[in-house]
Order: structure tokens, then C-alpha cells, then sequence
């Protein structure tokens, strides 16, 4: 059975007459005579009494509705799908990591909403692996994560590379590792920390490299919002390994510290040892066909991170977290869902 087929019966039905419907279709009468023979064939019923008026048989009026709603459901399709490559989908969705949200995405949303005021659009704020999760269910268009090589190398998968970030490490004022400019591995593993819970990518980041090390990782305690980092840190005896972007506030804290970690001067575990996050872009290929879409990810290619001079250095406003450390953006509502509409978030 062909569409066709349903749209000549249809035009017959509605008009009477062969003729008429060839008309209506734009076709020859006997181009319309072998549609319907086809589509009884196929059937094995016949839908017309072959009078001069083309009637209905019992099987025809039994079918008629069912015609009626196939084609009105093809023709809803049609226009939601030309609609969808000409750039006028309802909504657009995008899961990412909290510190994006907070302070590199507000550019992104305003200059998008302004090009794309017809266009929802809703951000959620999630951790690495939920984000990648969601995506690939196909609950949201785009993820900016840290990236996980195993959800990210799919055959569908399209993946950006956003910016690179260090590792360092935060303690209390009075813990001896403060006393070093550049903390060494061998000491470092000496100490009980405390980390994300399981499933979040810091996580699974720091307990990678400790595995390579040979080193057993003391995590302690399992916490998820940055003011819970510094505040365990401070009480001198947990430490933690967070992104650079995490540890703005931190710096400025007279009862904390923040070292980088040695690569060199000497320690055995230091060589080849740095240790950072990558920060990526991911979406499906069939979805960058998509007007918006694609024009979110060229927002994203070109002002995240933003472009700052050396005077910027260190006011990036990077106060957010590492990865899923809380609600401390600007935006991020108690359901993690937000709206975009070109002015606030809510």
C-alpha cells in the first residue's frame, strides 16, 4: 500500500467520480484507475461499485475514515518536519555542567534568544554523565560536559573541544601541604580527601589517575556543592583536587589554600603526571542540520571560553564549580530545569 494510493481514493470518495480525482490529483484518469486496482489488490476488498457515479462499496466506507486520518497525519508530519529544517522547532534543549551554566553560557543564551525569539530555550544543569545520558535518550539537543571518551565516541556522536583545565588542590590554611608552592604526588596521596560522589566525572577523573599511580585513593567523605568542599577543607584535615575554576573563591579565603600539583623537582610519581579536564561539546550529527542547533553551536565554538586580555586574567568570574558542585550559578532553578526567554532565567 502506497500513500498515493490512500490520497486517490480519498480524492474519488470525496468527489464521486474518476475523473474528477485524476483532475484533483493531477494525474490521468487511468493513473487514478490502477491506484485504486493496486490498493484493492492489496486489500483484496473492492471500494467502489464501478457505476457512473463512483460509489462506495461496504469495504470503502469501513476504510474511509482510516484514509482520512492516515493522510491528515502524513500532511501534520510533513509540515513538522519542514518546519523543524527551516529552523522553527519549539524548543530547544541543553544539558550542561553547572560552572558553564553559571558563567560562560549568559552570552551564548542572550545573543541565541535574540536571533531566535520563537525558539524555547531550556537549560538544565547536570553532571558529566547524566548530561551524556540524557542526550543520547534524546531528552536534550546539545551536552557541554566534561568529556568521558566512552560516552563520547559513539558513531553518531559529534564532539567539540571546548578548553582545558588544571587540577589543583585545596586544603586548609594550616595543612602541611600548603606549606609547598607546587604539591608533590608522593605527598599527596599520603592524604585522606574529600570527592564527588560515584558517577560524577571529577570523580572518576581522580580516581583514574590514582589507579595509574599504584596509589590508593582515601576518599573519606562524598560531597556535591562547592560550599561543602571549602568548608570540610577548612576544618585542616581533608584535602580535595578540584578544576581551577572551582577554587576562585577559595583563593580569595584567607582559612584556605590552593597549590598546583608538581610535575617536576624530583618526585618519582611527578613525570608525565599533570593532571586536567577537558571541557566538550556534544550533539548528534542529524541534529547539527537543525538551524538553531547548529547556530547554538557556533555560539558555543566562538565565546566559550570568553576571549579575555592578560588584565582579565583571574576575573573570569569563575566562581562556579568544578563540575555538579552545587546551585551556585546565576540562573540554576531548585529543579535544575530553567527557561530562557532572552531577559532571566527562571
Amino acid at each position: 500500500m502506497r500513500l498515493e494510493q490512500l490520497q486517490a481514493f480519498l480524492a474519488i470518495a470525496e468527489s464521486g467520480s474518476f475523473q474528477q480525482a485524476a483532475r484533483k490529483c493531477g494525474v490521468t484518469q487511468s493513473t487514478i484507475s490502477r491506484q485504486i486496482q493496486a490498493l484493492e489488490a492489496d486489500l483484496e476488498v473492492q471500494l467502489f461499485h464501478r457505476t457512473a457515479q463512483a460509489k462506495l462499496t461496504l469495504a470503502g466506507e469501513r476504510l474511509l475514515p482510516r484514509a482520512r486520518k492516515i493522510c491528515q497525519e502524513w500532511r501534520y508530519v510533513t509540515e513538522e518536519l519542514a518546519d523543524l529544517m527551516a529552523g522553527k522547532q519549539p524548543e530547544l534543549c541543553v544539558a550542561a555542567i553547572h560552572s558553564l551554566c553559571a558563567h560562560y553560557l549568559p552570552p551564548v543564551l542572550q545573543k541565541f534568544c535574540r536571533n531566535y525569539p520563537d525558539v524555547q530555550l531550556r537549560v538544565t544543569a547536570l553532571g558529566s554523565d547524566r548530561a551524556l545520558k540524557v542526550l543520547k535518550d534524546g531528552l536534550v539537543d546539545l551536552a557541554i560536559v566534561m568529556n568521558n571518551r566512552f560516552l563520547t565516541t559513539s558513531p553518531e556522536m559529534v564532539t567539540q573541544v571546548l578548553y582545558d583545565e588544571s587540577i589543583e588542590v585545596l586544603v586548609g590554611a594550616n595543612h602541611p601541604l600548603a606549606q609547598y608552592e607546587q604539591v608533590p604526588w608522593s605527598e599527596l596521596i599520603r592524604y585522606p580527601q574529600v570527592v564527588f560522589k560515584d558517577g560524577y566525572g571529577m570523580q572518576r577523573l581522580v580516581q583514574e589517575r590514582f589507579d595509574r599511580l599504584g596509589a590508593t585513593l582515601q576518599a573519606v567523605l562524598e560531597v556535591n556543592t562547592l560550599d561543602a568542599f571549602r568548608g570540610v577543607a577548612r576544618q585542616g584535615e581533608l584535602i580535595a583536587l578540584l578544576p581551577q575554576s572551582a577554587l576562585v573563591e577559595a583563593c580569595l579565603d584567607p582559612t584556605l589554600a590552593v597549590r598546583p600539583i608538581a610535575t617536576t623537582n624530583g618526585d618519582s610519581l611527578a613525570t608525565g603526571s599533570s593532571l586536567s579536564r577537558q571541557v566538550v561539546m556534544v550533539t548528534t550529527q542529524d541534529r547539527l542540520n537543525i538551524p538553531p542547533i547548529q547556530y547554538f553551536w557556533q555560539l558555543v565554538k566562538e565565546l566559550v571560553p570568553p576571549k579575555l586580555s592578560v588584565g582579565d586574567k583571574g576575573t573570569w568570574g569563575d566562581q562556579g564549580d568544578g563540575e555538579d558542585e552545587g546551585d551556585e550559578g546565576f540562573y540554576i532553578a531548585p529543579t535544575l530545569m530553567a527557561s530562557y526567554n532572552g531577559n532571566a532565567i527562571s
